[in-house]
Formats: structure tokens, C-alpha cells, sequence
């Protein structure tokens, strides 16, 4: 063979570095310790599991990773918010939900997801870049005794490109720190060439790729005569009911669907019986056992019948009211009257419960019963301004069989959740303690409507006996004027 045809045929070796094995944790940080006290820095060490204090021992400094996730997030957060001011704020101006164009709070979902979306972007392909990732082979695998890094033994390596390598002498320092096995990590001879047919493979992959994306498009710039070809056709065409409307796929045709029995929704159950109901409880265990065994299967929620008997329970109830005819008052005692109702509000009154109940007596009850609770609210005005003939008006709140000796408050309570004559019930629009805030307020109103002149201090009750007579004639030039508008009314209408 001549010398031409020799060195065609010669491979060159490059040499990676030099890695040393040992056999202990302790054996391999101490080796550590030495090779970065040399000035080493580009080193790397091999364990079978997570050993503590290495990095310290190899003098790796931290990761710039956090900061690239940092800058990456921050370009995303800006991108978003550009994003949104620029379309909402200056090319389209659209109001939504009646909020500004630059609304920066209404910004904050799609700023957040743009923000994480761009950090785990620079996450991900920051830690391939500071890794020298893809690597699909690494030289330390040329050598077979490296298969037991991953079982019982320990490696430290020692990169050739670091500024202070020389062969021999790193040899020697490791020898120095008791390895008995040193090699050299040598390139590997195995081909470097891609195989044909990956490349085959990945380019019919993403041909095959562009096929959906092709028909999408092909579908949106035509028209055909064939119907659309649905994958989910049930999801497509879903029998969609509203609450109240009748349905087929269930046997009682109803829609709208009970809870499961048993079901206690979150939050409820929190209290006692005595203030989710207004009754008292362990009274009425007394008188009317079945009763109470309907209340609680009611409020547990057990089986539809249970809430069925609760509702027929309450309407009957309702039946009750305040204007009772001499006829009335001759028939049997009503539910009403006959419950064991709390008489005091379970809630410590304060300063702060009455004005939770004035802020919810405004919002509620004012538009019938008025602000001062005496029944003429904008409701009540404006069904006898057009003379509804089906209107029944509110009642007042300071008629004497509504104060507290005749009307407990847990009466009123039950009122105000379950509704009665025509006024619906409260108990889905307004929280528990809410509607015993309101039933402490009507109780402040009414004592605050009906206060003796006994209790105010001899040095102001000149002034407030003036200011009584002036509101009295007031009210009285207001009956007055409203009985004449009145007249006034039913004339034109004859």
C-alpha cells in the first residue's frame, strides 16, 4: 500500500478532554474541590443521583437562565399591551362592557398569558442554547467503563477547550486525587453523516403536515353544494334548552335539571336551621315534628319530594296577611300564626349591620315600600298613576301588625326569602345575613318613625318638637295634594 492510499485511510482522533472515576461521594467532591482550586472552569462531574454541594465544588456560577425567562416574559407583557392599545385604543375603537378604550385592568388576561406564553419560550429553548443542545452524541460515551454513571460510579471531566488545560498535567492533578482509572475522552468514530432517510422522513412529515392547513383554506375561498362534513355531529347539532323550556331527553320533560341528591352547595349549611328559616326549631319539634323532618330533608337538599313538601309548606304560609278581614279573623290560625317563629335577630345589631341593611332596604325594597318605608315606592306610584287594576299595593312597614311584639323578626325574615301575595321572595337575589341586616333596619325604621319625645334631652326638645310640626304639615299637604291628583284622575276617567 503506498503512502497516498495510507493516508487516505488514517483517522485522526481529536481528543474532548480528560475524565477520572471514582468510587465515593466524598472521593469525587474532594477531586472537585482540587480541580476548580487549579482553575479549572470548564469542568463537569457525573452522578447515579442528585449530589449536594457539587456546584459549588465545580465553582459553576448561576444560571443566566432566570434573567433570559425575565427579559423573555417582560417582551411579552410589552407585546400584549401594545397589542390591545393598538387595536382597541386607536385602529378600532369599540366599547365593551362600557369600559374605556384604554381599559389597562381589562388588558391584564391576555398582557398575563403573553407573558408566560414568551418566559416558557425562553425557558425551554434558553436552556437548549446554554446546553449546546441538540447533541445527539456525547464523546464521554466512547468510553464503556462511562455506562456505570448511571448505576455506581462517580466522573469528573475535564474539558480540552478550557484555557488551562495541558494533557499531562491534568492527568497528574487527577491522579492526585486518588482516581484509579484516567482516560482520555477521544472523539467518536462512528459516522457523522445524517442518514438519507431521515431527511426523506422529515420532509414528507411536514408535507403531510400542510394537508389540513391547505383544505382549511381551500374550504374558506369556496363554495359547495354538499353539506358541511361534521366530526362531532351530536356536539354540532346539541338540543340546546333553555331553563323553563319542555325536552324529550329526560322522563319528566323538564329542561332544567335537580341537583343530585344529597348535593349541599358550598357555603350553605354554615348556619343554624333557626336562621335559614326564621323558625324556631327545637319549638316547633315540639308541636310539629313531621314539620321539622321537611324542613331538614328541604334544606339538605335530599330528594325533590322533601323540597316539594317545603315549597307547598311555604306557600301556604304566604297565604297569611297582614289586612286580615273580621272573616279572617274568625277562620283558624294560619301557618303563620301558628309557627314558633325566632323573635330576635340571631345577628349581633350594630352600627355596621344597619347599614348593610339600609345600603340592601335601598336597593331591594325601596322601590316598592318607599325610602321611609311607608309603601309609596316608585312601583307603587306608578301602578296608580296608570290605575293597574291586578296591583296590590305594599304594605307599610309602621302599621302596628308589623312591629316586633306582633311580627317577630323571624317571621319578617321569612317574608323577606320566601316572598307573600304578590312580592316574590328574596332568598336567590340577597345573602342570608343580608336579609337579617334588612330585617334589623325595618326594626330601626320603625322605632326611629315612632320615637317618643320622652327621649330627647330637655335642651333640644323645643327644636325637635318644631321641626315634628313642620313635617307633619308637610305630609299632611302631600295627602292632600295626592287625594286631589287622585279625584282628579278617576274624574277624567269617567
Amino acid at each position: 500500500m503506498d503512502q497516498k492510499t495510507m493516508s487516505e485511510t488514517k483517522i485522526e482522533t481529536t481528543v474532548h478532554g480528560m475524565m477520572a472515576e471514582f468510587t465515593t461521594v466524598d472521593s469525587l467532591l474532594s477531586a472537585c474541590r482540587r480541580v476548580r482550586d487549579a482553575g479549572y472552569t470548564k469542568t463537569d462531574a457525573y452522578t447515579p443521583f442528585p449530589v449536594h454541594g457539587i456546584d459549588k465544588a465545580l465553582g459553576i456560577k448561576p444560571t443566566v437562565l432566570p434573567w433570559i425567562c425575565l427579559i423573555a416574559g417582560a417582551t411579552g407583557t410589552c407585546i400584549a399591551l401594545a397589542m390591545q392599545i393598538w387595536m382597541n385604543s386607536i385602529d378600532y375603537k369599540y366599547i365593551i362592557s362600557g369600559k374605556p378604550f384604554l381599559s389597562l385592568p381589562a388588558f391584564i388576561p391576555v398582557a398575563f398569558e403573553l407573558t408566560i406564553l414568551l418566559a416558557s419560550f425562553g425557558a425551554f429553548f434558553g436552556m437548549w442554547a446554554l446546553n449546546g443542545l441538540p447533541k445527539f452524541s456525547n464523546p464521554m460515551f466512547t468510553d464503556p467503563r462511562f455506562d456505570r454513571a448511571t448505576d455506581d460510579r462517580f466522573f469528573l471531566y475535564v474539558d480540552a477547550s478550557d484555557e488551562r488545560y495541558d494533557a499531562a498535567g491534568v492527568r497528574s492533578l487527577m491522579a492526585d486525587t486518588g482516581s484509579d482509572y484516567i482516560n482520555e475522552v477521544v472523539e467518536d468514530d462512528s459516522p457523522k453523516e445524517v442518514p438519507k432517510p431521515v431527511f426523506l422522513i422529515w420532509g414528507l412529515s411536514v408535507a403531510a403536515s400542510l394537508v389540513p392547513l391547505i383544505c382549511i383554506l381551500t374550504m374558506r375561498v369556496t363554495n359547495s353544494s354538499q353539506p358541511r362534513f361534521h366530526i362531532f355531529f351530536d356536539m354540532d347539532f346539541s338540543p340546546a334548552k333553555d331553563a323553563q323550556q319542555v325536552t324529550s331527553l329526560f322522563v319528566d320533560n323538564r329542561a332544567m335539571r335537580s341537583d343530585v341528591p344529597g348535593t349541599v352547595a358550598r357555603g350553605q349549611m354554615e348556619e343554624s336551621l333557626d336562621m335559614l328559616t326564621g323558625i324556631d326549631v327545637e319549638a316547633l319539634t315540639l308541636t310539629d315534628p313531621p314539620r321539622v323532618e321537611r324542613l331538614v330533608r328541604a334544606y339538605m337538599q335530599a330528594d325533590d319530594q322533601a323540597k316539594a313538601e317545603e315549597q307547598e309548606t311555604l306557600e301556604k304560609e304566604a297565604e297569611a296577611t297582614d289586612e286580615a278581614t273580621e272573616a279572617a279573623e274568625a277562620a283558624p290560625a294560619s301557618v303563620m300564626d301558628t309557627t314558633p317563629w325566632v323573635e330576635k335577630n340571631p345577628l349581633t345589631v350594630d352600627a355596621d349591620l344597619l347599614a348593610t341593611g339600609q345600603q340592601q332596604f335601598a336597593i331591594y325594597c325601596s322601590v316598592c315600600h318607599g325610602m321611609d318605608g311607608y309603601g309609596n315606592g316608585l312601583v307603587n306610584q306608578r301602578a296608580q298613576s296608570i290605575s293597574a287594576p291586578t296591583w296590590v299595593p305594599p304594605a307599610s312597614m309602621h302599621q302596628e301588625t308589623l312591629y316586633a311584639d306582633k311580627y317577630p323578626d323571624g317571621k319578617l325574615f321569612s317574608t323577606i326569602s320566601n316572598g307573600i301575595r304578590k312580592m316574590p321572595g328574596y332568598a336567590g337575589q340577597i345573602k342570608l345575613k343580608d336579609r337579617w341586616a334588612i330585617v334589623a333596619y325595618v326594626r330601626a325604621l320603625q322605632k326611629s318613625q315612632n320615637a317618643s319625645l320622652d327621649l330627647v334631652p330637655d335642651a333640644k326638645k323645643a327644636a325637635v318638637e318644631k321641626a315634628v310640626e313642620e313635617a307633619k304639615a308637610e305630609l299632611k299637604r302631600q295627602a292632600e295634594e295626592a287625594e286631589k291628583a287622585a279625584a282628579a284622575r278617576q274624574q277624567a276617567q269617567q
